[in-house]
């Protein structure tokens, strides 16, 4: 698992990383804005690849790019 994570915390503008469902999927969550939407799914293929390089696994592992904006108003 951690070197699950360590893989994707190496690419830049990643913000946090957990690997769960014990090393089945890789949920990782960017700066918005330092990644674009486009940038966000060549990063999961990137991730995705180089897992497949580097480690061995049975099964698959799903490498998900959570990329969030939130907009918050007050009404006074």
């Amino acid at each position: 698992l951690e070197n699950l994570e360590a893989i994707g915390n190496s690419f830049r503008g990643v913000e946090q990383c957990f690997a769960i469902q014990a090393g089945r999927e890789l949920r990782v969550i960017v700066r918005p804005e330092h990644i674009t939407e486009d940038q966000a799914t060549i990063m999961a293929r990137e991730m995705a690849e180089r897992i497949e390089k580097e480690m061995r696994y049975p099964g698959q592992i799903k490498v998900s790019i959570i990329r969030e904006t939130r907009s918050v108003e007050y009404a006074k």
